[in-house]
């Protein structure tokens, strides 16, 4: 759906930047706080904000807050964190794609089964058949226009339901110009910001952050990366 080659949906992570500051400390819920207020001011649509812990190494491992921004299948997942002496920040671009897998099917097969049979009972076989066949007619042309007809909250909600979500996105919810450009503004806008933050605190404290690793975000051929920006290279 986006253009993604088989080995990029599997591993998940589209883009990991990464940076550090020597002889520098911060609490990172304090980065966490101000990245969420100047995030969450921009009022991006569909945008959702929480903390998430993942195990630092096994299953019995201690766990590291992160914080998530998460817009349909798109997240980036920030860390902000003491490493000795030295502290560092990442955040990485993360894409889980809508899989539709066969007990999503049967589900659905068993859902449209159930309502046929409660038909059948009040109309008879044939009015039944007729009325379910309508139903379904029905609920594919409302999929395929939900976003015409103005109804995001439900189009949000569906992508949300399990079984459902991922057989609405793949066969029916249509890809658009738009949708394209907002997402390419979503995956422009959070990374720059956290990246400007970092810059921020480490400079306020007369520190220097060092960019060491970053790889670039690929959406298919049509979105190549771009050179670093000007006043990346002048630092």
């Amino acid at each position: 759906m986006f253009g993604l080659k088989s080995k990029q949906i599997k591993d998940g992570v589209l883009n990991h930047w990464f940076a550090s500051a020597d002889n520098f400390t911060l609490s990172p819920q304090e980065f966490y706080d101000s990245a969420e207020k100047e995030i969450g001011a921009l009022k991006v649509p569909g945008l959702e904000i929480s903390r998430k812990e993942f195990a630092e190494g096994g299953l019995l491992s201690n766990k590291r807050v992160y914080l998530r921004f998460i817009r349909e299948r798109l997240a980036f997942d920030v860390c902000a964190a003491q490493f000795g002496t030295r502290y560092f920040f990442s955040c990485r671009t993360v894409y889980s794609p809508a899989v539709v897998k066969i007990w999503h099917i049967l589900v659905v097969a068993l859902l449209f089964s159930a309502i046929f049979y409660g038909l059948e009972q009040l109309l008879g076989v044939k009015l039944a058949a007729l009325a379910l066949l309508g139903l379904i007619v029905g609920i594919i042309y409302l999929f395929r226009n939900l976003l015409a007809m103005g109804l995001d909250d439900v189009d949000a909600s569906l992508l949300k339901i399990p079984a459902v979500g991922p057989i609405y996105e793949r066969i029916f919810r249509k890809d658009s110009y738009y949708r394209q450009d907002t997402r390419l503004m979503y995956l422009d806008t959070i990374p720059a910001i956290i990246e400007k933050l970092a810059d921020d605190v480490t400079a306020s404290k007369g520190c220097k952050l060092i960019r060491e690793f970053q790889t670039a975000p690929i959406l298919g051929e049509l979105y190549k990366p771009l050179p670093p920006r000007q006043q990346d290279e002048k630092k």
